[in-house]
């Protein structure tokens, strides 16, 4: 099919935790083929797998040793090939992780950069001298908490890692480290895959004056509770070179039919739509997937302004919207303060379900899984343990699929890498399975009902003017898609009828207006025009 990816529901695998096959506690390829049936019978369109590569794990898997195989961890290529075979007889796609702004320090390649300044590999990551006190080149910091510099007592030079100082960041001015990272891609286009997500798609790139980041605005007296977040990154990151090296990776992409790549742009909340039409533009990537919409921010306004931003920078590119990932608190946790639980989850589905764009699922999210309160002596994320406990880190939204009421919820036989507790595993599968008004069976309804409806997949968005907290737009010509943000009920004008079949919750028509309970949502249609006011 013709741009496939274009309007596509796409869901994300935690691969260490979506289903162990071997008895380790940890997941594994085997398992997630096991578990393609239930993707399918989701109704999604693909599925992403974070990073299976050889790794130490200091960073679960972001850390990569070696780009072309699979760590033992998950399996080995066979496996994979297995799971992509299995995936495409089901009619689903497979997206991999690519993690090539940065390697792992125990890569083959980092080790013989570090040994001299003169070797075949020493400017293939990003090498600078100290300041004459011996401090660092300058004031970057690491995402994940001190300076983005770390000493190397061989070189007697400081390496650029914007992660961890096991993650040293790779040097793409160095034409032959374009060259590699295309070989990358290409080994696993050659194995069969669909297309990539690339993380921190814009980190590739740093300015190579090394000229100092300057300051965020502050909103409030106290500072953040990670420096990194106190710095405008303009120097550090999304440089005017990356742009470029997208073409390059474009251009190898379609070489291969049907293929596409998504890339994750983080940056400053005024920076992120600018990048994610630039990086979109002709030519470059086919979608970029941002934070945007991953924060405590739930107000109308809010998803318009993202929505409309993108398209008006891009109108000819294309966004991926999330509410949740491996990064963030899990938003049926986030914004469980705008209603009753379940409520408030499939109002959240039946949004994103209905935004222009391709949209990505997260494990779990089809459960209505909640964050998961993760004790000190439970952690493995590695900014986690630097900040805690203002700041718990990700392992909470990293927990285990409960797929039944079992002791590890299905998940494995033995202990998991990460507790299931009492929370998780009141929202298993097994017991939705079926039964009608549950959080999964709804999932099934709104994925059933965009893939059926063009306009929830292509149509373009026109918003109606009504006041918070309610979001009403126009998919095509003939959709209307109206959903109340809060906990009390609220009354609107409206034109049109309910669309037959479509989901809707705590919402009926009388008499010219369209009544709507509380997190209530309906879908309207019409053959004339569709409009939508306060009530």
């Amino acid at each position: 099919m013709a741009e496939w990816w274009r309007g596509s529901v796409t869901y994300q695998v935690y691969p260490r935790s979506f289903q162990d096959s071997d008895g380790d506690g940890i997941g594994d390829l085997a398992g997630i083929t096991a578990r393609l049936p239930h993707l399918a019978a989701l109704g999604v369109d693909a599925v992403w797998l974070s990073p299976i590569f050889k790794s130490p794990m200091a960073d679960m898997g972001y850390d990569v040793s070696d780009y072309m195989d699979v760590d033992p961890l998950f399996g080995d290529l066979a496996a994979f090939d297995v799971m992509v075979a299995r995936a495409h007889e089901l009619g689903l796609k497979v997206i991999i992780d690519q993690v090539i702004s940065h390697s792992s320090d125990q890569h083959p390649f980092f080790r013989e950069s570090r040994v001299s300044r003169d070797n075949a590999r020493s400017d293939w990551y990003v090498w600078a001298d100290g300041k004459p006190d011996g401090s660092p080149p300058n004031n970057w910091l690491s995402v994940f908490g001190g300076s983005a510099w770390e000493w190397d007592s061989r070189r007697r030079q400081y390496y650029l890692h914007n992660f961890l100082p096991s993650q040293p960041d790779l040097n793409f001015h160095n034409p032959a480290v374009q060259d590699w990272a295309l070989s990358v891609l290409r080994f696993w286009l050659e194995r069969g895959v669909d297309g990539f997500r690339l993380d921190t798609v814009n980190y590739y790139f740093h300015d190579t004056e090394l000229r100092p980041n300057g300051p965020m605005p502050q909103k409030e007296n106290r500072p953040p509770v990670n420096p990194y977040d106190m710095q405008d990154h303009l120097y550090s990151k999304s440089r005017p070179e990356n742009p470029g090296w997208l073409e390059r990776m474009r251009a190898l992409t379609d070489e291969y039919p049907d293929r596409t790549m998504v890339g994750e742009v983080g940056d400053a909340p005024w920076r992120n739509v600018a990048i994610m039409a630039e990086y979109t533009q002709p030519g470059r990537l086919h979608m970029t997937y941002s934070f945007d919409m991953l924060g405590p921010e739930f107000t109308a306004a809010h998803f318009r302004e993202k929505i409309e931003g993108f398209f008006q920078g891009a109108p000819d590119g294309w966004p991926m919207w999330a509410f949740s990932n491996h990064d963030v608190i899990r938003h049926a946790t986030r914004w469980a303060e705008y209603g009753a639980a379940d409520a408030v989850v499939k109002l959240a589905a039946a949004m994103l379900l209905s935004f222009e764009g391709s949209v990505c699922l997260y494990q779990g999210e089809e459960a209505g899984q909640v964050e998961t309160d993760i004790a000190f002596d439970e952690l493995t994320d590695p900014p986690g343990i630097r900040f805690w406990p203002d700041y718990k880190g990700r392992d909470g939204c990293r927990t285990p699929m409960v797929w039944d009421v079992s002791e590890y919820g299905g998940f494995s036989d033995v202990k998991p890498w990460l507790p299931v507790k009492a929370p998780q595993l009141a929202r298993n599968l097994a017991a939705q399975e079926g039964v009608p008004g549950s959080v999964l069976e709804f999932y099934r309804e709104m994925l059933a009902f965009r893939r059926l409806h063009p306009a929830l997949r292509l149509g373009r968005t026109r918003f109606f003017e009504v006041p918070e907290p309610v979001l009403a737009f126009a998919r095509g010509d003939a959709l209307a898609c109206v959903f109340n943000l809060s906990p009390r009920p609220v009354v609107l004008a409206v034109e049109g009828v309910l669309t037959e079949g479509a989901p809707c919750h705590a919402a009926h028509l009388e008499a010219g207006r369209l009544v709507l309970g509380p997190n209530g949502f309906a879908f309207l249609d019409a053959d004339g025009g569709l409009s939508v006011s306060a009530g």
